[in-house]
Parts: C-alpha cells; sequence; structure tokens
C-alpha cells in the first residue's frame, strides 16, 4: 500500500512538473533561433511565474457554457495575486465569460478540452463609470487584457473563442445565401440596400450604441496586452474574435510560440497576430487563417507613433499563414519606424498577398534593416510582393470615402528591405510597387522564384526595387 501512495504522489508531481514545463525551461529554450542572424538581435526574456497553482473551479467556475463564469475567474486572478503570482488552471470545459484583466505574474494556463467562451452579449465588456454607476458606452474593453503589467502568459492546448459573429458587419457579397439567412435570423440590421448586415438590433441581446455604425466602431480586440513586460503566449488556439485578435501594444520581451489564430476568411478586421511598437520579440511555430492580416507589424498613426517608438528587434520565423490579406505585414500606420526585424523560413498559402508593406501619407514612417529570407508562397490571389503608399482607412459602412489622418507630413519610407529566396507558386502579379522613389527605394530581392499567371512586375520606376538573379514564369 506504501508503495502505490508514493507512486500515485510521484506520478502527480511529475504532472505537475511537466505542466509547468514550458515556463520553467523558457530561459534560453529560443536560442537556436538567434543563430546566423543578418543583424544582431537578443533573445526576449520570458516571464517568471511562481509555482502557486489554482483551478478556476475552485472559485466557483462551472463551465457548462450557460452560467457566467466571469466572477471565478476574478476571484482567482485576486487570490493568485495576494500570493505573489502563479498559475490559474482551467480545466475542460466550456466556461461563458466577460472581461478578464491579467496581473503581475499571472499565468493563465488552458487545460485540453478548456474553452473560454466569450459572451455574446456585448453590455458584459463595458465598464462601469465609477462617478455614476452607469455602463461606459464609449468603448468596449478587450476580453483578455492586461495594462502596465510583467511576466503575463497565456499557455496550454484550449481555446479561446470571442463569440466575434455577435459583433462583426458582415458583407452580403462575401457570404452565401444560407449564411445570409443564419445571420439574418438572429434579427439585426440590413443596410445599404441589402449589402450589409449588423448585429445591431438582435433579438436576444441589447444594443450598446445609439445607431448602427456607432456600435461597429465598439468593436474590441480579443487579446490586448497594453505596455506589459515579460510577455509569453504559447500553445493555445485564439479564434473568432470580434476585431483583432492577438494584440501587444507597446511591450517589450513578447513571446508567441505554437499558437493557431482562426477565424472565417471574411470576417471583418479579422486579423491574426498584430504587434504594435514592440521590441524584444518572437513570433514562432504559429498557424494563422484569418479573415484579414495575417502577421502584422503596426508602428502608430502622426506624433503618437513617434512618441512611442518603432517596432524594433522582432525575430518572425517558422509560421504557416493560410487565408489572410497578407501573410506578412507592415503597416499601413509606422510612423514610429520598422527597425531590425527578420522574417524567414515561413509558408503563406491561399492568402491574398504574400509579403505586404502598406502605408500613406499621414501614416507613414521609416523602414531600417528588414530582412526576409527562405520565404515559400503558393496560391496567392493578388501579389507576392507588394508596396503601396496610397492605402487609406475605410472603416465598414462607410459611404467609400477613405478615413485620411490629420497629420499629412508623415510620409511611408520602404526602404534598406532585403528579401531572399523567395519560392512562389501561382500569383496574379509576381512583385508591384506604387508611389514615388521618395516613399519606395533601396529595396533588394535576390535570388527569388516567382510563377505567375497575369504579369511579372508592375513597377512605377525601374529604380525602386533591385533584382539579383531573380526568375519570372508563367504558363
Amino acid at each position: 500500500m506504501r508503495i502505490v501512495v508514493c507512486r500515485r504522489v510521484a506520478l502527480r508531481c511529475l504532472s505537475c512538473l511537466f505542466s509547468l514545463f514550458p515556463l520553467w525551461m523558457m530561459a534560453g529554450e529560443y536560442e537556436r533561433y538567434y543563430t546566423q542572424l543578418p543583424v544582431s538581435l537578443s533573445e526576449p526574456m520570458a516571464p517568471v511565474i511562481p509555482d502557486h497553482r489554482v483551478t478556476v473551479t475552485d472559485f466557483g467556475a462551472v463551465g457548462d457554457g450557460v452560467q457566467s463564469d466571469t466572477e471565478a475567474f476574478a476571484k482567482a486572478i485576486s487570490a493568485l495575486t495576494k500570493q505573489g503570482g502563479g498559475h490559474l488552471v482551467v480545466p475542460a470545459g466550456v466556461y461563458l465569460c466577460g472581461m478578464i484583466s491579467l496581473k503581475d505574474n499571472i499565468d493563465l494556463h488552458l487545460e485540453r478540452n478548456a474553452m473560454l467562451l466569450f459572451s455574446p452579449d456585448k453590455k458584459d465588456f463595458l465598464k462601469v463609470d465609477p462617478a455614476t454607476g452607469q455602463l461606459a458606452t464609449d468603448k468596449a474593453t478587450p476580453a483578455i487584457s492586461a495594462s502596465k503589467r510583467r511576466n503575463v502568459s497565456i499557455t496550454g492546448e484550449g481555446i479561446i473563442d470571442g463569440n466575434g459573429e455577435w459583433w462583426r458587419a458582415v458583407k452580403r457579397s462575401k457570404v452565401s445565401d444560407v449564411e445570409w439567412k443564419m445571420y439574418t435570423d438572429l434579427g439585426g440590421t440590413v443596410a445599404d440596400n441589402g449589402s450589409l448586415w449588423y448585429p445591431f438590433h438582435l433579438k436576444y441581446f441589447d444594443d450598446i450604441a445609439s445607431d448602427a455604425k456607432k456600435q461597429e466602431g465598439m468593436r474590441t480586440h480579443l487579446i490586448r496586452l497594453t505596455d506589459c513586460e515579460r510577455v509569453l503566449i504559447q500553445g493555445v488556439t485564439v479564434q473568432n474574435s470580434p476585431k483583432f485578435h492577438i494584440v501587444p501594444q507597446r511591450c517589450k520581451h513578447v513571446i508567441i510560440d505554437g499558437v493557431t489564430v482562426r477565424c472565417p476568411w471574411n470576417a471583418q478586421n479579422g486579423d491574426g497576430i498584430d504587434l504594435m511598437q514592440c521590441q524584444e520579440a518572437l513570433i514562432v511555430n504559429c498557424t494563422v487563417d484569418v479573415g484579414d492580416d495575417g502577421i502584422c507589424m503596426k508602428g502608430g498613426v502622426g506624433k503618437e507613433g513617434l512618441k512611442y517608438g518603432p517596432c524594433q528587434n522582432i525575430l518572425i520565423q517558422d509560421n504557416t499563414v493560410f487565408h489572410a490579406h497578407g501573410g506578412f505585414v507592415i503597416g499601413s500606420e509606422f510612423s514610429g519606424g520598422m527597425y531590425n526585424i527578420v522574417v524567414r523560413k515561413n509558408t503563406f498559402s491561399s492568402t491574398d498577398t504574400g509579403l505586404r508593406f502598406k502605408s500613406g501619407v499621414g501614416r507613414g514612417g521609416k523602414t531600417r534593416d528588414i530582412f526576409i529570407s527562405d520565404i515559400y508562397m503558393s496560391d496567392i490571389k493578388d501579389q507576392a510582393v507588394v508596396f503601396e503608399t496610397s492605402y487609406a482607412d475605410r472603416p465598414v459602412g462607410s459611404d467609400g470615402a477613405p478615413v485620411q489622418p490629420k497629420q499629412e507630413d508623415f510620409i511611408p519610407e520602404f526602404s534598406d528591405i532585403h528579401i531572399q529566396r523567395v519560392v512562389c507558386r501561382d500569383v496574379k502579379t509576381a512583385v508591384a510597387a506604387h508611389g514615388t522613389l521618395e516613399m519606395i527605394h533601396d529595396i533588394f530581392l535576390d535570388d527569388c522564384v516567382f510563377f505567375y499567371f497575369k504579369q511579372d512586375k508592375s513597377i512605377d520606376h525601374p529604380d525602386m526595387i533591385s533584382f539579383k538573379n531573380v526568375s519570372f514564369h508563367t504558363y
């Protein structure tokens, strides 16, 4: 009996140990990615999480997909915070939640078959105004957020689902008759002569704005971490966001590893992973299949972009992007700059564009030391490599006129970009660049192969891009 008990204790200890393996082994785990780099990059520091562990069901969570478990998550995070941090374990179940706010030294760990399903009731993402006690209706809060925190992680094998269909407008031209009926059966509002459906005046939930367009502007991200240091997102599936899926903003030391990001191909503003003015970051081993840009670097608009600085010292490697507007993207806003970014050994299959550099006057900045290599693409709808400098924001439901930024002196300057060993089969246009030499210059393409079905190049000025050992083929 004593031997059996000891064995059980030992197995339980081993189980706990291996469940924490990704975090306690993190120091130096990613060193192998930082070899033979074309520019010096430092490995990001992983979060350090204390050994304390609590389970969300111990704080009243049910996980039946019916009862709201928001309060249980808040209590569990509070209890861990009082201990200095630790691991919040989410066992198998469907946990219906509102806002979850992570604190210092917290790991949100989703076990296999655990799903965080965020509430379809938009009111659950509005904070209460402390002065009036009323719900604030200027903007919604992300489902999972952290602000000015250190050592924050989201790990495991579970699913984080944003229930985005209750938030997003739908264009009639992008859905089938069956899908259109599914949306209109929810109620909502059909606008623009039947070309657009808004989740406004739904059958089951109240509106949070006075009209459909205002409510559309309140859509929020699924995971947004702002001004945080030492961030890890690892292993989980993140899907169906109301807007962007994973948004580290002004964060330092960010690791996104082995994450699956997915949503319908026609999801409005359904970006996958957006780094916004982050420094020391690694995106590796991820799979992205989304409705807008796949892996995107953003650097702020105008003076605000300059205030918070560049995206800098970033490595993106060994990822696969399926549907997306762009596989790897810089822009549209990057006034703070893009410096020291290495993108290598990635695959793009069935994206609209492959390598996409987009901006416009008022949104632009400078790029420096951008190195892209060993990119493999197939079935690319538009361009394999594209530079566009007349980009403007066009919110859904607008009258077609682009929303122009106020500062018109921030001219995009795409330069010092080195692209090597790209192989692309089946693309409409292999390489495109539209703008002036002031905006696009010192771009180098070496040792690439493109198989196109309409056009090899569409470039406004021959001096924009230097080609060396690049071959173009067609039928």
